[in-house]
C-alpha cells in the first residue's frame, strides 16, 4: 500500500525522484498516466492489469465509457526509474498536470500521485474544508471510521 506525502521538485528534463518508500512497490516498470483532478496517477504493473481489465469491461455502446477509456490509455506510457530514482515523464503528462517545478509526490493506497504543488495545496485546502461532508457520504458506500 502507498502512502504519504512527499515534496520533490520536476528539473527542466520532466524528470522527478520517486521516494524510496515508493520505489520497491512500485517495481521496475510501472505505468503514469492522466489522473482525475489534473494530478497524475502512477501504478505498478499489476494494478495497472487490474484496472486494464476493469476498463475492457465498460460498455463501449456508452459514449462516456468509450470517452473515459480513450482519456486514460491515450495518456499512459510505461515507465522505469533511473539510478537516481528518478522517472522521466513525458511532456504531454507535464503540461496536463501543470508540472512546472515544485511537487507532490503522494501515496493514496493502490497507487502514486503527482501533483503540482500549487494545485495540490488549493485542492487540499477545498477538500480540507468539506472533509465532514465527504466522510458522511461515504456511508452510503457503508464505510464507517
Amino acid at each position: 500500500m502507498f502512502m504519504g506525502e512527499y515534496q520533490h521538485s520536476i528539473d527542466e528534463k520532466g524528470r522527478i525522484i520517486i521516494p524510496a518508500k515508493f520505489r520497491e512497490q512500485l517495481g521496475e516498470r510501472f505505468v503514469v498516466t492522466r489522473g482525475l483532478d489534473n494530478c497524475l496517477f502512477v501504478y505498478p504493473e499489476s494494478e495497472w492489469s487490474l484496472l486494464e481489465q476493469k476498463l475492457k469491461s465498460l460498455p463501449m455502446m456508452k459514449s462516456d465509457a468509450r470517452a473515459f477509456s480513450r482519456f486514460f490509455f491515450s495518456g499512459a506510457t510505461e515507465c522505469e526509474l533511473d539510478k537516481q530514482g528518478r522517472v522521466n515523464l513525458p511532456n504531454t503528462l507535464c503540461e496536463y498536470a501543470k508540472l512546472d517545478k515544485d511537487c507532490i509526490v503522494l501515496g493514496v493506497s493502490n497507487r502514486v500521485e503527482i501533483w503540482s504543488k500549487p494545485i495540490w495545496e488549493g485542492y487540499f485546502k477545498q477538500s480540507e474544508e468539506t472533509f465532514n461532508d465527504i466522510a458522511e457520504k461515504l456511508v452510503d458506500f457503508d464505510f464507517n471510521f
